[in-house]
């Protein structure tokens, strides 16, 4: 993982998010929460 990878931008909608960072470790995926809430329940 590299410096950049911790940034807190989310990759979906570009707002900086504390949780992106949070998700990132625990998920794998670099989104905020809302994003990967509307990505649980509207998969594309």
């Amino acid at each position: 993982m590299m410096e950049e990878d911790l940034n807190n931008i989310c990759e979906e909608c570009k707002k900086e998010e504390e949780s992106v960072t949070h998700n990132l470790i625990k998920h794998g995926y670099k989104v905020c929460e809302s994003c990967r809430v509307s990505k649980t329940i509207f998969p594309i």
